[in-house]
C-alpha cells in the first residue's frame, strides 16, 4: 500500500520523455534549417535589425565601384 505513487512514476516518466525529446528535435531541426540556435523573444524589431546588419555586411564585403577606380 505504500509503494501505490510507483503506478505514476511510469506514465510520468513517459509523458516527461516524450516532451524532452519533442523539445530538442525542436532546437536541432531549426539549428540543421537554419545554421543556428533559434534565437527565443524574436520580434519584429529584432528581425529588422537582423535584416539591416546584414545588408550593411553584404555593402561592406563587396568591393565599391568608386573605390577601385
Amino acid at each position: 500500500m505504500g509503494l501505490r505513487w510507483l503506478e505514476a512514476v511510469l506514465p510520468l516518466g513517459i509523458i516527461a520523455g516524450f516532451l524532452c525529446v519533442m523539445g530538442n528535435a525542436q532546437y536541432f531541426i531549426h539549428k540543421a534549417a537554419h545554421g543556428r540556435p533559434k534565437h527565443i523573444g524574436n520580434d519584429v524589431w529584432d528581425v529588422a535589425m537582423e535584416r539591416r546588419d546584414k545588408k550593411m555586411m553584404e555593402m561592406l564585403a563587396s568591393p565599391s565601384s568608386s573605390s577601385s577606380s
